[in-house]
């Protein structure tokens, strides 16, 4: 049956398929067209035994793929490592590696090698133990016989370079993925926590680096040397990177003077991975975690990278895995489609991540929907990849992998703007100070959804973006740990930052400012409800009730003002909203919470909700964007020059909260878009026709007849 499935899949011209080879001689930047259809294959070692590279190049041009991740060394070496530091896989076929490569660069296919030095096997821990991981109680983390090792010990401030030179001076590659970069406090395959890793060699380097300190234990912000540690970690991890990518380009050009490989000197190699700083390509990570489940995940990625690291290519991986514990159950077709398709309408490429290559898979039931939308992407690939934001509105991410309560408020306040089709950018916290100009003069408004412990750098930056006229909306405890700043942008005094509000009320009185509460007094609330002073002249609103008498019945009541409010607007420009409201909507979904932040909003940027004006259902995902067309010869550093705009629409009906169905088609969806054109022809992808609309002042208006899955309506100059 696997096997007659295979061949439908292969039943495609081959005239779509084909790629031009490529040449030893390349020197191209070849990922900076920003083109990539990647398939990661992470194969288990005993795969090895069995993988064919013919197998392998069918399979992936069936997929419309141009790009391949597959394993190469680290935790293991999937071809003979001569390096006594480097443990063999014994499943390994002699040969296959470079054959992969081969086959793949034959078929215009680029292959990247996978790296892991998170890890070593138990041989190299046996005559190393001092270069690995150990706790504060001498625990090691162990996955079967491989073992965490210590950044700053000399397998990864050593040897794993010499394992970078080996692979790149025996295979002619494109480039090289690092996977689990960083340092390890918990053993994430059974997911339990152990803490900082307290190895004689970080104690040391922590020593020197910091001045004397000495290497904390616990993992607490309140602890002025924990923050100097988390400098000390972005700072370590920052020189390595600058080192490896030393190593890799000069490998590269030296693979052609050494001869061991026939390639032309200087052979351009990406290099991929989570981290920011000397990476060409910077990964991240669709993943399904516990409810509430997050549909937008990849919108999410990819916005924020592209937004905070205009000069680098993002590339999202839709990771086919349920969880860890789950390898080979793949996540839900429905679930696939959103994620690749939020890929791609964000400026990524489409990129899945899968257990093993892909015969005799054992969970086949979304390679359907992954041929489909690979495909899409590489017929229509020049209107892919090369785009601008026409957002005025920016949310700023609590850091490249946010979690906790701090991920739930950023969440809940993106849900907002996402259901009521408000386009916004997102940007990472930590470059404020790196991308000051840029939102001086694109954004209208800042969003700081419990945004704290930010540099002096970046707060200095903040108040430069404050002053130059751009609004500030802050929610929860936000700027906590800045008093003084908290008091010159917001005017307002802390009391008590945290505080249960279970039972409080919230009152909109205002109704000139919240429209949305007619026929309603009181809005119920629960978690954070900060306890603040505002200022004289800042605008006071939403009046916080007591709790009152919950019950019986008959003894409710007694919810009297506090004398604290929920809000305030400080010059009719910042609002400071001391309250934990993007978690209750997260996790809660009571669309009262939301209109508090969206009339806010309104008030002071009414002009966000008239970029589009759409009928479509709050669970179609609206993501507008200025294109480019991305031809042979164009790279992310060409200069933009506009050729229209495209209205991508991710249809999110079939999302139900905790189960992924087939969408709810959406018929005759009117939309009314800022255009500062008159636009010469609009047409859409999936049906290839062109839609009649009406332009006057600056206003588009058409009708999108229907919407299944996706849709890209191109809005041609």
């Amino acid at each position: 049956m696997k096997f007659i499935k295979l061949l439908a899949l292969l039943v495609i011209p081959f005239s779509i398929l084909a790629q031009k080879p490529i040449s030893a001689s390349d020197d191209s930047e070849w990922w900076k067209r920003n083109n990539l259809r990647l398939i990661q294959m992470n194969l288990p070692a005993y795969e090895a035994a069995n993988i064919d590279a013919d197998e392998i190049v069918e399979d992936l041009k069936a997929f419309s793929a141009n790009t391949l991740i597959i394993n190469g060394a680290g935790i293991m070496s999937f071809y003979q490592s001569d390096l006594d530091f480097e443990y063999t896989n014994p499943y390994m076929k002699p040969g296959e590696m470079g054959r992969i490569v081969e086959r793949c660069h034959e078929n215009g296919i680029r292959v990247i090698i996978r790296f892991d030095f998170s890890r070593a096997h138990e041989t190299i821990f046996e005559a190393h133990p001092d270069w690995f991981y150990i706790s504060e109680k001498g625990e090691r983390i162990i996955n079967t016989d491989k073992y965490v090792v210590s950044i700053n010990a000399p397998y990864v401030q050593e040897k794993a370079f010499k394992i970078v030179e080996e692979v790149i001076s025996r295979f002619d590659i494109d480039g090289i993925f690092l996977n689990m970069p960083g340092y390890q406090t918990r053993n994430p395959y059974e997911n339990i926590y152990v803490g900082i890793d307290q190895n004689e060699y970080d104690k040391e380097v922590f020593r020197k680096w910091s001045g004397g300190l000495t290497l904390p234990l616990k993992e607490d912000r309140s602890d002025p040397v924990f923050n100097k540690y988390l400098e000390f970690k972005t700072a370590s991890i920052e020189d390595w990177s600058k080192r490896l990518h030393k190593v890799v380009k000069s490998s590269a050009e030296k693979r052609s003077a050494d001869g061991k490989v026939e390639c032309a000197s200087g052979k351009k190699i990406a290099i991929c991975t989570y981290l920011e700083e000397s990476v060409d390509i910077i990964r991240h990570e669709s993943q399904t975690h516990g409810l509430p489940y997050w549909p937008y995940t990849a919108s999410d990625n990819t916005n924020h990278i592209e937004q905070t690291f205009p000069n680098k290519i993002v590339s999202n991986a839709s990771i086919q895995q349920i969880s860890f514990q789950s390898r080979y159950n793949a996540i839900e077709p429905e679930e696939i489609s959103i994620r690749l398709y939020e890929n791609i309408a964000n400026g990524s490429g489409t990129d899945v991540s899968m257990m093993g290559d892909m015969r005799d898979y054992e969970d086949e039931r979304n390679f359907d929907t992954m041929k489909k939308i690979y495909a899409h992407q590489k017929k229509y690939e020049p209107y892919f990849g090369k785009y601008e934001s026409l957002a005025s509105v920016a949310v700023l991410a609590p850091g490249y992998w946010p979690g906790g309560d701090k991920m739930q408020e950023y969440r809940g306040i993106s849900l907002m703007l996402k259901e009521a089709h408000v386009q916004f950018d997102v940007i990472q916290d930590n470059h404020l100070a790196n991308l000051e100009d840029k939102i001086k003069e694109k954004y209208k408004v800042l969003i700081m959804p419990d945004i704290n412990y930010l540099s002096d750098e970046n707060i200095a930056a903040l108040k430069e973006i404050s002053k130059a006229g751009v609004k500030l909306i802050a929610t929860n405890t936000s700027l906590f740990d800045k008093p003084v700043v908290l008091k010159e942008l917001f005017g307002a005094s802390i009391d008590k930052s945290e505080n249960d509000g279970a039972g409080n009320y919230l009152r909109p009185k205002r109704k000139d400012i919240f429209k949305s509460f007619e026929g309603q007094s009181m809005v119920h609330f629960k978690f954070n409800l900060g306890l603040y002073e505002f200022d004289n002249e800042v605008e006071k609103l939403l009046p916080i009730l007591s709790k009152g008498r919950p019950g019986p019945p008959e003894m409710i009541g007694g919810h009297e003002p506090t004398g604290y409010f929920g809000a305030g607007i400080k010059e009719n420009s910042n609002v400071l909203m001391p309250i934990n409201i993007g978690k209750i909507y997260y996790q809660h979904g009571y669309e009262q919470h939301k209109n508090l932040v969206l009339d806010v909003l309104k008030n002071i940027h009414a002009e966000a909700f008239d970029e589009i004006i759409t009928s479509a259902h709050p669970r179609v995902e609206l993501i507008l964007q200025d294109f480019m067309m991305n031809k042979e010869g164009v790279t992310i550093h060409t200069p933009f020059k506009s050729n229209g705009h495209i209205l991508h629409l991710v249809n999110l009906t079939g999302f139900s909260g905790n189960t992924y169905f087939e969408p709810h088609t959406q018929q005759n969806i009117g939309l009314n878009i800022k255009v500062d054109f008159k636009p010469s022809k609009v047409w859409i992808m999936q049906g290839e026709e062109k839609l009649a609309f009406t332009y006057a002042n600056g206003n588009l208006k058409l009708i999108l007849p229907s919407l299944k899955d996706f849709e890209g309506i191109v809005i041609e100059r």
